[in-house]
């Protein structure tokens, strides 16, 4: 029996991964830490540990203090802010015994910051939207004048690590902008680019020193409490489908391979269509699986156990499939307060009553 401790425990990103392997039959312990003690609570981890957060000085140090009481085999985070703090610590993290399962500290740096992937992409060849770093007003002004859509619109976000859509927002409002901007405090760490329609769907996927294990794309059907945000957008997916499409599978596969020509870890890279429906990414979800992994989970295909039985066992998944094995057009149902259920297209036609 394997020990895999697990940060972040008890958030909704965490505890997807924590119940998947929870369901696997190695009988492996996870437990789990995490900076919110609510959180902590209510998570299924067996034993739950208290750390504060990754930004925090005291960190590293009650990190290495957990690792060194418990001796998980396997820690594995699920934050941005987390990973990429990991990721330079990752000498001493080693050093207790535990292992990791991301690529190097350059993947990760790149990947976390949206203006350093765009970049990578667009000398690549990869269609992305044209992007501005916005360091000061006039180049606010340039955004405006070199990006508008017909509208007027563009789309402002960080740049730097985050999650959930902060910051970012469309408008065709100078003054607003400048208004936004000045409020987060974002000048040298916002970008502007052309706006993308509303349709995204993630390629997530699962490498091993340069050769693909899985991959699994999902569209993503709307936000929870997205009309509650200037964006529209809240990170929380409210209807995830399975779908399978070569030319996502294409540019996810580029995208990936322009930044780390040996992809290890888990890669999930979000695409946008354009107007024209042609699929742009916008970033990588790096070293960590998205919220509703679980969803994948209970249709059949478990990710986090397929991650964790490589590093700990040395055991590859035998697919039919390795790039889309599920079924289209499944659904993950998701509300607040409420299981999240799994459904298909006969659900939608029988279950619900039309007057």
């Amino acid at each position: 029996m394997k020990k895999v401790l697990i940060a972040g425990c008890g958030g909704a990103p965490s505890e997807g991964v924590v119940n998947s392997l929870l369901l696997c039959n190695k009988g492996d312990e996870i437990i789990g830490m995490g900076s919110e003690p609510a959180d902590l609570i209510m998570s299924n981890a067996k034993k739950k540990f208290l750390i504060p957060y990754a930004i925090e000085d005291n960190y590293e140090t009650e990190l290495i203090k957990i690792l060194h009481a418990e001796n998980p085999d396997l820690v594995h985070f699920q934050n941005d802010i987390e990973i990429f703090k990991a990721s330079i610590i990752r000498d001493e993290i080693l050093k207790t015994g535990t292992k990791l399962f991301m690529p190097p500290h350059e993947t990760i740096d790149v990947c976390v910051n949206k203006y350093k992937s765009y970049l990578k992409w667009k000398k690549s060849g990869i269609k992305v939207p044209e992007n501005i770093y916005i360091n000061s007003e006039d180049d606010l002004k340039l955004a405006f004048s070199e990006l508008s859509d017909k509208n007027g619109n563009i789309w402002l976000r960080s740049a730097s690590i985050s999650g959930g859509g902060k910051g970012a927002l469309p408008t065709n409002d100078y003054n607003f902008a400048k208004g936004w901007i000045d409020r987060y405090k974002g000048w040298g760490e916002f970008i502007a680019a052309k706006l993308l329609s509303p349709d995204s769907v993630t390629w997530l996927s699962i490498w091993h020193e340069g050769e693909l294990i899985v991959a699994q794309t999902r569209k993503r059907i709307g936000w929870i409490h997205g009309n509650r945000t200037l964006s529209g957008i809240t990170g929380v997916t409210k209807v995830g489908q399975t779908m399978s499409d070569n030319k996502i599978t294409e540019i996810a596969i580029d995208s990936i391979k322009c930044i780390d020509s040996k992809p290890h870890g888990i890669f999930g890279v979000d695409l946008t269509l354009d107007f024209d429906g042609y699929p742009n990414p916008t970033e990588i979800n790096i070293s960590r699986f998205f919220t509703t992994i679980l969803f994948f989970t209970k249709a059949g295909l478990n990710m986090p156990k397929i991650y964790k039985d490589i590093i700990l066992h040395n055991e590859f998944p035998k697919l039919k499939s390795k790039i889309n094995p599920l079924p289209n057009n499944l659904y993950w149902l998701r509300a607040m307060d409420s299981e999240p259920m799994l459904k298909s297209d006969n659900d939608f036609k029988n279950k619900i009553i039309k007057l």
